[in-house]
């Protein structure tokens, strides 16, 4: 085993120990630890989740109280960056910081009415401001206007 990858999943243990009863007390459930090092820089990730999804400001909010639990316990000697997610790969675009966090990435989206001869629209969210969406895709780009969204998710794409 490389001497990193065993540094991180020994570390990774340490933390999910430490944080998953607390992360219980606070209604959520620990999916994920990991402790990986990418692009020179060494990375805590907490996957979390709870019954009926999970939130952006739940993250912030797990962020906060381990944040300050690990400052306390310092389970990590060196320096890391600390990062709180759900689990979700395709999740539903909803609100104006949904789609903010998805800029740059491929959506999926179904429109309530036909829009330019078409309701389904697959490609990359290039911008989304004064209320509409802007995506580049293999046939062009697109204008659509968020109040006429039915519906909008991210799209995970798998590699070989």
């Amino acid at each position: 085993m490389h001497l990193m990858q065993e540094k991180g999943e020994n570390t990774a243990a340490k933390v999910a120990s430490l944080v998953e009863p607390i992360l219980q007390e606070m209604g959520f459930e620990l999916i994920d630890v990991e402790f990986l090092h990418s692009q020179g820089r060494w990375i805590l990730r907490l996957t979390v989740d709870r019954e009926g999804g999970i939130t952006v400001d739940d993250c912030a909010k797990v962020s906060r109280e381990l944040g300050d639990l690990l400052d306390v316990k310092d389970p990590i000697r060196q320096r890391y960056f600390f990062e709180v997610s759900s689990p979700g790969l395709d999740r539903p675009l909803k609100r104006e910081k949904d789609l903010l966090r998805a800029l740059g990435k491929k959506i999926k989206v179904r429109m309530k009415t036909p829009i330019q001869g078409r309701r389904n629209y697959f490609g990359l969210l290039t911008d989304f401001s004064d209320g509409t969406l802007y995506m580049e895709m293999e046939q062009g780009e697109a204008a659509l206007p968020w109040a006429q969204v039915q519906k909008a998710n991210l799209v995970y794409e798998f590699n070989n």
